[in-house]
This record gives C-alpha cells, sequence and structure tokens, in this order.
C-alpha cells in the first residue's frame, strides 16, 4: 500500500498545480484510449513471459488506475480506496467456497459460481447474456461457449468453398471454442511471432 500511495503523490503532484500541462489537461474519456492501448501492451509482454517486460507493462496499467483514482479524487466522485476496497469485496463475494461455507472442487465450477453471481449482480450485459463492451472475437468466442450457433468444420470448408470469409470466421472461431482456446490470445501470440520473425 505505501507504493500505492507513493504512485498516487507522484499522480497528484503531475495534476497539481505547477505539474505537467499534458496530464493536468487529462479527463476520464480522454485517457481510455490510453487505458486499452496499455492494457494491450502488458498482454504482449504476458505471451511474450519477459519478467522484465511484464513488470514494466503491468506497471503502466496501473499508472491508468492511479491516474483516474486520482482524477475522481479531485471531482470528489471517489477514491483509490475506493477502487481497492471494491475490487477486495467482489473477490470475496464471489469465492464463498474460499470465504464462506459453498462448496467448489473444479475450476469450471468456480466459473460458474463466478458466472452465476455476476448475473445475480446485475451487470450490464446485452440480449445474449455477454458483457457490453466486449471485443468482437472474444463475444463471438464466449456466444459459442454458450452453445449459440457453434461453429464446426464442416461449416467452416463450406464457407471457404462458397469465398464467405465472414462465416468462415465464425466458424474458426468455433472450433476454438470446441477446444477451450482462446482465439485472441492465440491471434495475439501469432502476430508476435511475425514480428519477430519480419
Amino acid at each position: 500500500m505505501e507504493s500505492m500511495e507513493r504512485l498516487l503523490e507522484v499522480m497528484r503532484r503531475l495534476r497539481g498545480p505547477g505539474g505537467c500541462p499534458w496530464d493536468r489537461a487529462q479527463t476520464h474519456e480522454s485517457l481510455v484510449p490510453y487505458l486499452l492501448e496499455e492494457a494491450s501492451e502488458a498482454a504482449d509482454a504476458l505471451l511474450e513471459g519477459n519478467p522484465q517486460e511484464m513488470a514494466e507493462e503491468l506497471g503502466d496499467v496501473l499508472l491508468q488506475v492511479a491516474f483516474h483514482s486520482v482524477i475522481a479524487e479531485e471531482e470528489g466522485r471517489f477514491t483509490y480506496g475506493d477502487v481497492e476496497r471494491a475490487i477486495v469485496e467482489k473477490l470475496i463475494r464471489r469465492h464463498p467456497h474460499v470465504f464462506g461455507e459453498a462448496e467448489a472442487r473444479t475450476p469450471e465450477e468456480v466459473k460458474a459460481r463466478w458466472e452465476d453471481l455476476k448475473a445475480k449482480e446485475g451487470k450490464k450485459e446485452d440480449p445474449c447474456g455477454l458483457l457490453k463492451g466486449l471485443p468482437t472475437l472474444l463475444r463471438a468466442y464466449e456466444l459459442q461457449r454458450k452453445g449459440i450457433d457453434p461453429g464446426s468444420e464442416e461449416g467452416l470448408r463450406k464457407a471457404l468453398e462458397e469465398g464467405d470469409l465472414e462465416e468462415a470466421l465464425w466458424h474458426l472461431v468455433g472450433l476454438f471454442a470446441a477446444k477451450g482456446m482462446d482465439p485472441e490470445s492465440a491471434l495475439r501470440k501469432r502476430s508476435l511471432k511475425a514480428c519477430r520473425q519480419g
């Protein structure tokens, strides 16, 4: 917590009188592209597996948390303490098999309970029961994992023969869903491989 407080102090200094003009001009809305960019770079670093890069990129994500917390603090909306408290309470609430009397013996049981508790909490979902704002590739994967219009090898072959790339992509994602493999991470890994080869 002491280290986090140091980061918050630095952000308050950057945002305060005599601080950095760029940092002082930022808003929650203007920082959204940076949050997405830093999360994407952190994902790349985690897949690459370099410990130094992982720590650096995760630090950049943490910076975004601090940045938004300080802006909200200035506006009197919430503080970093509220952010931390919310996630701690959520973790305890969604792990009743650890912090309560419930039982869950497998990762699958834990995942099912997590989704059930999330639904009961009224998280913003689309008509298919998925969180709004989910990236498109991940949305297609989650839909097919739920058994909604699942793709197949036969469907993929047919779509390719007909030149229907949209349908082919759907069925390809379905093959990943059938194996429980995240296509976003797979494509990210392949992109990193291409960059190294190039």
